[in-house]
């Protein structure tokens, strides 16, 4: 999967160009905005849109997104490589959303380096991080591969349904990490990451299956698979910020504690205060709950994770969900190695390292 991430990069970042520069001019802005009133300022677009995505965009990332994209395109048999615009929906989305919740969680690193709002300033990250909820929608207007307009009313329907229960589940992320007391369940958490984080991904599936026209049954198979292997990575991105703070997972590209230090209600939370003694389970919702948090707290704060076997606990969980997307695949008539890309895919987000 790696290999294939690789491969599709350089012609996903290139259709992401076409959607915003690198250098933005005029002409650029006339053509995809229309003509100006009285007269766009290229410089300041520059300096607060394009310069940030990209900046953000360089730093790395996977791609996942897109080239999940492209691998149900292929296996719904049309050429992937005609719609690579399409791809930057998924991709571009998902990059507005770090901006915007690196802002909301008052996080400090992105990717190894400083999170947007500290390099351009709040009010540059957020305008930015909505922008990218909008200008990928470009691509269902410019309609590159020629689709009815029925299919193209599909997915814009689509996308608006789905874009609406992130909005959800980020909703329930916020409120969580403020409040003093966990009060939430597992399935409360689950169904949280089957907004926030499911939903992006079943915009990638059901994207695929509408542009190449695939029956509604086959779409919503797509959509399930999609949604099990993003909570699975939510739930793994969860252990491998626990793993990395003790030392024990590889470059992350975030601060030791980061989901401590924010309060996160995550899965292996639940389950420590659920499984630890009282004392200790009041403990960690006083770290959790604190405006701010030293080294030894947050050690502290992993030790009691740790201890309740929380770890072991929500990697069985990720595994379980992952089972049954790859079940979800092998039900639909996809070729061998479709099928094999895409259960490749779920053990790669499953197993990853950083």
């Amino acid at each position: 999967m790696r290999e294939t991430l690789a491969d599709w990069r350089p012609a996903i970042d290139e259709a992401i160009a076409d959607l915003v520069p690198r250098e933005i001019d005029a002409d650029y802005l006339e053509s995809f905005f229309g003509a100006p009133t009285y007269e766009y300022d290229p410089t300041g677009i520059q300096r607060s849109l394009s310069t940030p995505l990209w900046d953000l965009l360089d730093r790395g990332g996977k791609r996942w997104r897109a080239v999940l994209f492209l691998v149900f395109v292929e296996g719904f048999g049309e050429d992937p490589a005609e719609y690579v615009h399409y791809a930057c929906i998924p991709e571009i989305l998902h990059n507005g959303t770090i901006i915007v919740d690196d802002v909301e969680d008052g996080a400090t690193i992105r990717r190894g380096e400083r999170a947007l709002h500290h390099s351009y300033g709040q009010d540059i990250a957020l305008n930015a991080g909505n922008a990218m909820y909008f200008l990928p929608l470009k691509v269902l207007t410019d309609d590159p591969a020629d689709l009815p307009a029925d299919r193209r009313l599909a997915a814009y329907e689509m996308l608006m349904c789905e874009l609406n229960r992130t909005h959800l589940g980020q909703g329930m992320d916020i409120c969580w990490h403020n409040e003093r007391e966990v009060r939430i369940t597992p399935e409360q958490y689950l169904e949280m990451c089957a907004c926030k984080t499911g939903c992006l991904a079943r915009i990638v599936a059901r994207l695929a299956a509408v542009v190449t026209d695939q029956p509604a049954e086959v779409e919503e198979a797509v959509a399930t698979y999609a949604e099990l292997t993003a909570v699975a990575f939510q739930i793994g991105d969860d252990i491998l910020d626990v793993e990395h703070s003790l030392g024990r997972a590889g470059d992350f590209g975030k601060e030791f504690g980061n989901d401590i230090r924010e309060g996160k209600q995550t899965l292996l939370v639940i389950h420590a205060i659920q499984e630890s003694d009282p004392e200790r389970a009041q403990r960690l919702q006083a770290i959790l709950a604190a405006d701010e948090n030293t080294e030894a707290e947050i050690t502290e704060a992993l030790a009691i994770i740790e201890d309740a076997g929380s770890l072991e606990y929500a990697r069985e969980r990720a595994l379980e969900l992952a089972a049954q997307a790859c079940e979800t695949i092998d039900r639909l008539a996809f070729d061998d190695e479709t099928t094999r890309k895409l259960h490749e895919f779920t053990e790669f987000v499953i197993d990853r390292e950083d």
